[in-house]
């Protein structure tokens, strides 16, 4: 069994929308998380890295991740090649002294980066320490259709990374086994997005607890497995009737997940 570490817990900035990224910088060290992971999308502050260094200096939390602009909002932003997208989230990270990009699989209709999206993530990987971890997504389904909107495909672990995201609120929505596809990803997974899920086709990031997916046994399986990268809180909370509720809710989802990654370093140890 490999040796019980700490994990860190972040709080991805998507975590506070429609609030700012400077806000969800002040909210994870007001509740005392470990750092941030920055999705870069169309708040100018998410896209300027001098910007991210300063609110990381002024509330001495970490930039631990970097979540490249692959929404369907972020289509033009840093660029409109997706390719571009990726050096910039690279060089963001390590200038920012973040250890993972976290990068969505292409939409089908961006076909040629699709075609070279498994080989190309590996030449990337092979020019910088920082992680490209490839994050699991879904079908979309309205009513009883399902489109496969992602190539090569919505389940990472089909086809070869280096690193790998999972995505607890993801795997909710393709109706996976969430543990199942952890054990593909076996050594490989790098980096974690708690939410929860209840199987809606929407794609729902709720606080960890309050739908079916296994966060906590995923917890504990990250610490008795030796994983070596993030936890990062992705939840939705754009239905906060205030401020507070806000951040009640995310005082809530990293309590929780503080509070499994300690119960299972506690059973592990003599």
């Amino acid at each position: 069994m490999a040796e019980p570490r700490y994990v860190p817990v972040a709080l991805s900035t998507a975590s506070v929308y429609p609030e700012s990224t400077a806000t969800a910088f002040e909210i994870a060290a007001r509740l005392g998380y470990d750092g941030v992971e920055v999705m870069v999308w169309t708040d100018p502050v998410s896209q300027d890295i001098e910007a991210l260094r300063r609110l990381s200096d002024y509330h001495g939390i970490p930039v631990l991740a970097v979540h490249a602009p692959c929404l369907l909002i972020t289509q033009r932003v840093w660029s409109t090649d997706p390719w571009v997208k990726l050096q910039r989230a690279r060089a963001a990270a390590e200038k920012l002294g973040a250890s993972t990009v976290v990068v969505h699989p292409p939409f089908r209709w961006q076909r040629q980066y699709a075609r070279d999206f498994v080989d190309g993530i590996w030449r990337m990987a092979d020019e910088t320490d920082v992680r490209f971890a490839v994050e699991n997504m879904y079908p979309w389904r309205y009513r009883d259709r399902e489109m496969l909107a992602y190539a090569p495909d919505w389940d990472v672990t089909q086809h070869d990374y280096r690193h790998f995201t999972i995505d607890l609120s993801h795997t909710a929505t393709a109706r996976a086994d969430a543990l199942e596809m952890v054990d593909r990803m076996g050594g490989r997974l790098g980096h974690v997005h708690l939410a929860d899920g209840r199987g809606s086709a929407k794609d729902e990031h709720l606080v960890p607890g309050r739908g079916t997916q296994p966060c906590a046994e995923l917890l504990e399986h990250l610490v008795v497995s030796g994983f070596d990268g993030h936890v990062v809180i992705e939840v939705n909370t754009r239905r906060a009737m205030s401020g507070a509720e806000r951040e009640a809710d995310l005082a809530e989802a990293l309590s929780f997940t503080r509070k499994h990654l300690s119960s299972a370093v506690r059973v592990s140890r003599p």
